[in-house]
């Protein structure tokens, strides 16, 4: 059991109980969650995408779904999404759809042209900021880190979710790989 806890711990799937691992007898193992609660259904979110169509985050069920809140203007969200851009070149066949949702004042007018600047090649909208924090459970006066990232399986499931005050490893490349392999291998399992 404490194995299987430090397995879900390193990639962010935190576990169910709310604080502290238990062994199969009962015990407890110490290993306390550090991660937001995960494994939950993923609440629905209508995305305005720059065409001016809309997306609901329900029409994505069965794929591998990247959720990242950014602000257009920030320089690490914009590395980020340049990341992301070639790894759903390199996944996105495979089933996985990463999701940029700005949510900066006046996302809506910034959309475009960061697209266009960045060369992202997957969705890209924007949601208000009320929108952003009700998805990601968080009071809307709680200051958070950008990006904050949603992983959501094809089941619709939230899997990992970045903690609002930093995201460590869970922004990086590495994590990102992970989680994708993760993900997509069970997704295929169930086929």
């Amino acid at each position: 059991m404490k194995k299987t806890a430090m397995i879900l711990a390193a990639f962010g799937l935190g576990l169910l109980c709310p604080s502290v691992a238990q062994s199969a007898e009962g015990h407890a193992t110490g290993l306390i969650s550090v991660a937001p609660p995960v494994l939950r259904p993923s609440p629905d979110l209508v995305i305005r995408l720059a065409d001016g169509k809309q997306m609901s985050l329900s029409s994505l069920h069965g794929k591998v779904v990247m959720l990242m809140f950014i602000h257009t203007t920030c320089p690490i969200c914009q590395q980020a999404s340049e990341t992301v851009s070639k790894l759903y070149g390199e996944y996105g066949t495979s089933g996985f759809l990463p999701v940029d949702v700005a949510f900066n004042s006046m996302a809506d007018v910034y959309v475009p042209d960061f697209v266009t600047n960045f060369a992202i090649r997957y969705p890209v909208g924007s949601a208000s900021l009320e929108e952003v924090a009700e998805y990601l459970n968080f009071p809307p006066s709680q200051r958070f880190t950008i990006p904050q990232i949603v992983w959501i399986d094809a089941q619709g499931d939230i899997r990992s979710q970045t903690p609002y005050r930093e995201g460590g490893t869970m922004l990086t490349e590495g994590y990102w790989r992970n989680m994708i392999d993760t993900l997509l291998n069970e997704s295929a399992g169930e086929d």
